[in-house]
């Protein structure tokens, strides 16, 4: 037989053994990341969420081994570095810092050079040029794959960075005005307070006083107690303020059913929904008894239900909560479906197109927006602000809105999934934990 054309079978074999063995090397990556103590994030995410796009990056490397020794096509290539970057924009998404995905690349370079050895030893008879092809695709593969990460990462956190930048410079014309009302604010604290010492230092002088009828004795006693009632609220009041405006936003740990609290908050928002012409359904268990924060669970719900409403000109919104498979067992999952124009098609990226699209406009205001031809879809690759293949274009602010839903979810150790389609919707999944340690001094309970 030709020895160029052994090779390309003992490649393509070798392709198809790893492709046997997919489950056992995602096993052995998923041990190796939870066993590394500078990865965190890894240990909150289910099964599901934790493999995200592994599957098509390893799709890839078994693709480019039938391929050699072949140069690679600029087309293959180009769709593996989009494979890498959706990867480290979906552990954007899920809270990961840039350490851990470089770190996690990393055990999966070594599981597949593990295996990669292991199936040498096993086959004595490999050409000599199989092997040395073989690791040069996957140093090729796990090289793309941090670089691509690492760039994603970079750009995400510019675009929310600007598009944050943006939301304070609309808030900056409001701060003189602010700072005047708290000012004012606490003038008029003070006054009142001031009202009411000085109404309980007459009280208590009249109480003093030799010979004072019982009956003026009785109205001294309750002008006091009214007046020291109505300081200790103001002192509550004045140290909630204090708090509020130092910044400070804890979590609050708590037993209760969210259930209970997604039901009164659907009731809550569906006159709004039926104003507009749209249905709100509320559907899951009548009871969910879970621990956390019901604060933040129901301004993260609120936000993503508005947001939903707001850009869905026709039929509605379903809200739904329980378990479910992806979740597992120690979460619960709430999910936002609505039936609006989705966001734009890029390579499993929706959420960094709506940050990307609130930062080109915001760059652009009074550029109209592109509307592209229905025969033309978006190609591969293409930069979301260049085309938007649905009827109705993303306003300003909507993945900015988003930004903040992934901020309180990482206050509570939650992670959040979104899925969009041109012209059929986007549903949000956010995965909460069913119950926290007890919480150290700091506010965060730890696992």
């Amino acid at each position: 037989m030709n020895r160029s054309r052994l090779v390309d079978e003992q490649l393509a074999a070798l392709a198809t053994h790893l492709a046997s063995r997919r489950a056992v090397l995602l096993q052995s990556w998923r041990a190796a990341v939870d066993a590394d103590p500078e990865i965190h994030t890894s240990t909150a995410l289910p099964r599901r969420q934790f493999v995200d796009h592994i599957p098509a990056v390893l799709d890839a490397f078994e693709r480019r081994l039938h391929a050699l020794p072949r140069p690679e096509s600029s087309a293959a290539r180009q769709a593996r570095k989009e494979d890498s970057a959706v990867h480290g924009l979906v552990r954007w998404q899920q809270g990961y810092d840039l350490r851990e995905v470089t770190r996690e690349w990393g055990h999966l370079a070594l599981c597949l050079g593990d295996e990669l050895e292991a199936y040498a030893r096993d086959h004595a008879e490999l050409e000599a040029p199989v092997m040395p092809l073989a690791r040069r695709a996957l140093t090729e593969m796990s090289t793309e794959g941090v670089s691509e990460s690492t760039a994603q990462f970079f750009e995400l956190r510019q675009i929310e960075a600007e598009g944050q930048l943006r939301d304070l410079e609309g808030l900056l014309a409001q701060a003189t005005e602010l700072e005047r009302q708290r000012a004012e604010l606490w003038r008029q604290a003070a006054h009142d307070l001031r009202g009411n010492v000085g109404v309980v230092m007459t009280a208590s002088a009249g109480l003093s006083l030799e010979g004072l009828p019982e009956p003026m004795r009785t109205r001294f006693v309750q002008l006091l107690q009214k007046s020291v009632s109505a300081l200790q609220s103001m002192l509550d009041e004045v140290t909630a303020l204090a708090r509020l405006q130092a910044g400070q936003e804890p979590r609050e740990i708590r037993p209760f059913d969210a259930a209970e609290l997604l039901t009164e908050l659907c009731d809550a928002l569906r006159g709004m929904a039926e104003d507009g012409g749209l249905y709100l359904k509320a559907q899951g268990p009548t009871s969910l008894p879970v621990e956390g924060d019901p604060g933040k669970l129901r301004r993260i719900a609120q936000n993503l239900i508005l947001n939903a409403l707001k850009y869905t000109p026709r039929g509605g919104v379903t809200v739904t909560w329980g378990e479910s498979r992806e979740s597992g067992p120690d979460r619960w999952r709430l999910r936002v479906q609505d039936t609006g124009p989705g966001f734009h098609a890029g390579p499993g990226a929706p959420l960094a197109g709506a940050l990307e699209e609130a930062t080109e406009q915001a760059r652009n205001v009074d550029a109209p927006p592109v509307q592209p031809s229905a025969a033309e879809p978006l190609p591969r690759g293409q930069h979301a602000s260049m085309a938007d293949p649905r009827p109705v274009n993303q306003e300003r602010g909507e993945g900015v809105g988003l930004s903040i839903v992934k901020r309180l979810c990482e206050l509570i150790d939650a992670t959040f999934a979104l899925t969009s389609e041109p012209n059929s919707g986007t549903t949000v999944s956010v995965f909460f934990p069913r119950r926290y340690d007890q919480p150290d001094e700091t506010g965060r309970s730890h696992k």
